[in-house]
């Protein structure tokens, strides 16, 4: 009998480090044990310091990209990653209806590191009348999260029931607690309860690329047929320990990658609110 692969199909930009993106999702997939594949939807040129251009594909190319790998081989799993214009995410999204039974992660990539606006309110609107309906899972960090919600988090075990409203569930990443520690926020829609993951701080510029590489770590083991839970507790350790292995290297001038990874992590507490 012929083996399965644990397949999830990408829609994401290229950049030219190597450590963001469509190459960190595709190095995070393989580390996790998954089979990555690839719709681009535009190239990014940034060096370790700033993001110097950003290049859309035209749309029907990126939807027809798409449509060949799913109608053809399919996925266990999809996810997404920068799509620079609304046109596009609503391109995206005529083709994601086609597969309602295949399990979405929409990463909405809405700012960058420094909290600056990527795309625009009409983008912001398409990621919520088009995507997010479609969604598993959303996997914003706190600033993408406050610019989806309109104001800023008071309180983040409330707060994050705000981005399910479309009956997905999500994950809002790197809350500050104001000491040594940051924490990921986890509400699963299923359940209705929230989960909060605590983890040491750690000290390094070689953070680019470690919303793309947590998000796919999840959608990987999503692919292999984890509970969604225990999918996010998975990928919590692989990018915990991405990042403590990524600290030990020199890269660049600024922000550089995390070290892909899938040894097993024993520092992240969780506590759970009902």
């Amino acid at each position: 009998m012929k083996k399965s692969l644990n397949i999830v199909f990408l829609i994401a930009g290229s950049e030219p480090l190597g450590s963001a993106g469509m190459q960190a999702d595709i190095k995070a997939i393989t580390a996790c044990g998954g089979y990555a594949a690839c719709a681009l939807t535009c190239i990014v040129d940034e060096d370790t310091q700033r993001v110097k251009g950003i290049h859309p594909l035209p749309v029907e190319v990126i939807a027809s990209q798409a449509e060949s790998f799913l109608g053809d081989v399919g996925a266990n799993c999809i996810k997404t990653g920068v799509m620079p214009s609304a046109a596009i995410i609503e391109g995206v999204g005529e083709v994601l209806k086609r597969y309602p039974n295949v399990p979405k992660v929409i990463d909405p990539v809405v700012v960058n590191s420094v909290g600056e606006r990527l795309v625009s309110d009409d983008s912001i609107d398409a990621y919520k009348n088009v995507l997010f309906p479609l969604a598993t899972l959303i996997t914003p960090n706190r600033r993408e999260a406050e610019v989806l919600m309109g104001h800023s988090i008071a309180n983040i075990a409330e707060d994050i029931k705000e981005l399910g409203k479309w009956g997905n569930s999500v994950i809002i990443k790197s809350i500050d607690n104001g000491n040594d520690t940051l924490s990921d926020w986890f509400y699963d829609a299923t359940t209705g309860k929230v989960h909060e993951f605590c983890k040491p701080r750690i000290d390094t510029n070689n953070v680019n690329g470690t919303g793309d590489s947590f998000s796919s770590a999840i959608s990987t083991y999503i692919a292999k047929g984890y509970a969604l839970l225990e999918a996010v507790k998975k990928g919590e350790e692989f990018i915990n320990k991405a990042i403590s292995l990524g600290a030990e290297y020199e890269f660049g001038h600024g922000f550089g990658p995390v070290h892909p990874c899938f040894m097993e992590d024993k520092t992240i507490h969780e506590r759970i609110y009902s």
